[in-house]
């Protein structure tokens, strides 16, 4: 179909102000990279902006040796994936009995749902059920609280509500439980949400940082945006880096960038695994009764 020259001019500025918009997130990223393969002295005198000045692999090569960074790095890989498998279940089965309408009472159950969409729990209860529990100083303190994320839950009810009811009266003619239409035909049809939702879940859980803080004493423990705050704002720790980068007149601006492109590109690269599901799982947010 021809485009007239509206339409044309549209096209154009959409292309241009995306790509300028791409270049505003990816510059961040190749500036630290450039500041983090950098000499310490171009980067306290920003000489440096997306190529590196006095090129040294000093930064990178403490944090490769670092045992506490791999440490915090594991500990993050695994409250992710682990954190993401029991949210995704606990979502899921939340959110399909809650798509059913023969639930009768899954209006009522809804709206107390949503209400903690807008009244939070105040910080200090919640810091005491969450050691009167038991979980203080435990990783189940960064997993249990926030299993189930309202937003997201609603985002799968909704899709779960957008599939044909004739699916349900289908199989369960032929002798299917709530269970196996669940697992066997609601799932493998819920891919893009379900892969929109995961990495909804996943992104939050790699980000933790704010139940770290008030839960967790033991340095082992520490998820890697606790290291990352230890190694921003810890004297202690910055004069261990001195040491090792045998500088002690600057301070330690390209660990700082080599520390943050390393807790930060990991869960950047889920993001093209899983773009073909994002846009269309994205748009599933609205509520339907």
């Amino acid at each position: 179909m021809k485009q007239n020259l509206g339409e044309k001019g549209f096209q154009v500025a959409n292309y241009v102000f995306l790509t300028a918009a791409a270049f505003t997130m990816i510059l961040p990223l190749l500036h630290l990279f450039a500041v983090s393969l950098s000499s310490p002295v171009a980067a306290d005198s920003k000489e440096v902006f997306l190529w590196p000045v006095g090129f040294t692999l000093a930064s990178w090569k403490h944090i490769l040796q670092s045992s506490g960074l791999w440490q915090s790095f594991g500990v993050t890989v695994f409250i992710t994936v682990a954190g993401t498998a029991l949210s995704m279940l606990f979502s899921v089965l939340t959110a399909f009995p809650l798509s059913r309408r023969e639930f009768l009472l899954r209006k009522q159950v809804m709206l107390g749902i949503v209400i903690t969409m807008i009244f939070n729990a105040p910080m200090i209860p919640f810091f005491l059920t969450v050691r009167e529990l038991g979980m203080m100083n435990s990783l189940w303190s960064l997993l249990i609280p926030g299993v189930i994320g309202t937003f997201n839950m609603v985002i799968l009810r909704t899709f779960f509500m957008s599939l044909p009811k004739e699916l349900d009266d289908t199989a369960r003619i032929d002798g299917c439980h709530d269970f196996r239409i669940l697992f066997q035909i609601y799932l493998p049809l819920s891919k893009p949400v379900l892969a929109t939702v995961s990495l909804f879940y996943a992104v939050g859980y790699w980000n933790t940082f704010q139940r770290a803080v008030l839960f967790l004493r033991d340095p082992g423990l520490w998820p890697l945006q606790m290291k990352l705050r230890a190694y921003l704002t810890s004297p202690e720790e910055l004069a261990q880096v001195n040491m090792f980068l045998g500088d002690y007149n600057f301070n330690t601006t390209t660990l700082k960038a080599a520390t943050i492109l390393f807790a930060s590109v990991p869960i950047i690269m889920v993001y093209p695994y899983l773009q073909k599901y994002f846009v269309k799982g994205s748009l599933l947010g609205s509520l339907k009764e």
